[in-house]
């Protein structure tokens, strides 16, 4: 085998593929670049899902003309000078790879100018050689104008997803450095329309709005602690707001959007006890950590870093949450309706005591036998007696199989019964719930929901499923779309719907229910095929046979 220097070519496609994996990294080393050099403003404009066109806007420093073309040199770079610099970088960028790298695989346009020029300094370039300079007028910051991204690296465009995944990615991307910089003003255009902005006010909660919704700020609880060298701000959902993914967890270490799988632990570890089994709380959590005391230079697109100290990192994280949970204000849920066997909303039929009762089950042992309630526990779970002992019930798991078993019934059979509203209700999606609904819009037709647009990421819900009458519409949409989002596990979509309108739909744990809804609960419980389990494959139910009760009371002989 023969040992060879790779021509420069070679050598600046490998660098661009690991630092330009798609559209969303483009995106991202520009806008850290703009936040790098003090901007206020940035507008991120996309078309084709970022491969057409992506261009992004500030008002920051800019680069003086005579240092323009030394900008797409690789490893040239204003934010380091020496070794010693890296253990104390503090700007986003530094590698001097990003500029270099999406030159050599796209066409690349450039203009800038600083509060000094007199006129703004354009340059366009072509696998990453320059090819026209001349000056052009612009107020001060930057424009860079990326078309045709792969047009010099093909092969990486067939691992691309469809024109709205790439966009969803972006839409995410940016979202993140809103809530990272609240005090920036972020435009995001795709295709000419306005999808996202922020005021730049500062405000984290309107962030947190524009980025998750306004009903969800409501419930959004502060996160403040200082620790010896660490503290954390931030936010972070009541128990009552989850997730079945972890899309909307943030991080964010000296405002630098980073993964490390030690944040996010330490902040589900605050949630132990308080959420179900697959569910994930939203948070937005920001550290400041002595620059020594974490290394940034330990990924190509510094996605990740490393603590010195990761348990005091754990343990002040997990304890601001917990102290936020700590403070929260207790709620006194109210009870919903429940529907009845034939899917319309009302009242329960009431069961009087003289029904019969022990009636021997001959049964197959999925099924139930006919139970009666006794009562309720903590207002989560119901106690009933059956002809073989006790019956301990979550009504919360109960009713999702009741819910789950019936959409999935019901759009199989293409019988989807259908709520019409009297009045429109008006929803104001996220970037991430917007691409969502556009990508599966025909299937939550299919599934009873007429939603149609109503101005910039507003929409209005005309019908909804039946079986979600009198439930909260604007939780349920953006729950579902937030669900469908997030690309976890193998189900079928259908399957993935049903299971999200089933979770959300549902009655909750604390919930107080009377005598009667408690009985139709489990009359409809057991009309369903899998009475014992939820469909993530919980137990709805725990048994404890007379037999048991007898021994546990002495009472066998």
């Amino acid at each position: 085998m023969t040992i060879r220097v790779l021509a420069p070519d070679v050598v600046s496609k490998i660098a661009a593929g690991e630092v330009i994996e798609r559209p969303a990294s483009v995106v991202k080393e520009l806008i850290e670049n703009s936040l790098d050099a003090g901007a206020t403003e940035i507008t991120v404009e996309a078309w084709g899902g970022g491969v057409e066109l992506i261009r992004v806007s500030d008002n920051g420093a800019g680069i003086p003309a005579p240092e323009l073309e030394l900008a797409f040199r690789r490893h040239a770079t204003s934010k380091i000078g020496v070794l010693d610099d890296l253990e104390k970088v503090s700007s986003l960028g530094f590698r001097g790879e990003a500029l270099p790298s999406i030159a050599s695989i796209a066409e690349l346009e450039f203009l800038t100018q600083t509060s000094s020029d007199e006129v703004g300094s354009y340059v366009s370039l072509r696998q990453g050689e320059v090819v026209n300079r001349e000056s052009r007028a612009r107020p001060r910051g930057t424009t860079v104008t990326v078309r045709r991204l792969f047009r010099y690296f093909p092969a990486r465009l067939k691992f691309l997803k469809s024109t709205s995944t790439e966009s969803g990615h972006i839409s995410h991307l940016v979202s993140q450095y809103a809530l990272a910089f609240p005090e920036v003003r972020f435009r995001l255009v795709f295709g000419g329309r306005t999808s996202f902005r922020t005021s730049g006010s500062g405000d984290l909660h309107e962030v947190a709005g524009q980025v998750y919704g306004p009903e969800c700020v409501q419930t959004m609880l502060q996160v403040e602690r200082k620790d010896a060298q660490v503290g954390v701000s931030g936010l972070a959902s009541s128990p009552a707001l989850t997730r079945s993914n972890r899309n909307s967890l943030s991080f964010f270490v000296n405002r630098r959007w980073v993964r490390s799988p030690l944040l996010p632990r330490a902040t589900e570890e605050a949630y132990r006890g308080l959420l179900m089994d697959g569910r994930h709380p939203i948070a937005v959590i920001n550290l400041s950590v002595p620059a020594g005391d974490l290394d940034v230079n330990i990924h190509p697109a510094k996605a990740q870093v490393k603590f010195c100290q990761e348990q005091a990192v754990f343990a002040v994280v997990r304890k601001a949450v917990e102290e936020a949970l700590a403070g929260m204000p207790m709620a006194r849920p109210r009870a919903a309706p429940f529907p009845s066997r034939g899917g319309q909303w009302q009242s329960p039929r009431m069961i009087t005591d003289t029904e019969p009762v022990f009636i021997v089950s001959k049964l197959p042992a999925m099924e139930l036998p006919l139970l009666r309630v006794v009562g309720q526990v903590a207002n989560t779970y119901i106690i009933a007696e059956g002809p073989d002992g006790l019956y301990v019930i979550d009504q919360h798991a109960a009713h999702e199989r009741i819910l789950y078993d019936r959409f999935l019934s019901q759009w199989s059979q293409k019988e989807i019964e259908v709520q019409g509203l009297l009045q429109p209700i008006t929803i104001e999606l996220s970037p991430g719930e917007e691409e969502a609904f556009k990508e599966r819009q025909d299937l939550l037709v299919s599934f009873g929901f007429a939603i149609e647009p109503f101005g910039d990421r507003t929409y209005l819900v005309r019908a909804i499923p039946a079986l979600m009458a009198g439930a909260n519409v604007v939780e349920i949409v953006g729950a579902l779309l937030d669900d469908l989002a997030g690309r976890e596990g193998p189900a079928a979509w259908e399957e993935r719907i049903a299971h999200s309108l089933s979770c959300h739909g549902s009655i909750r744990a604390g919930q107080q229910l009377s005598n009667d809804e408690m009985r139709e609960l489990i009359r409809q419980l057991e009309q369903t095929k899998q009475p014992r389990t939820c469909p993530h494959g919980r137990p709805t139910m725990m048994h404890l046979s007379s037999q048991q009760l007898e021994k546990e009371f002495g009472r066998t002989g």
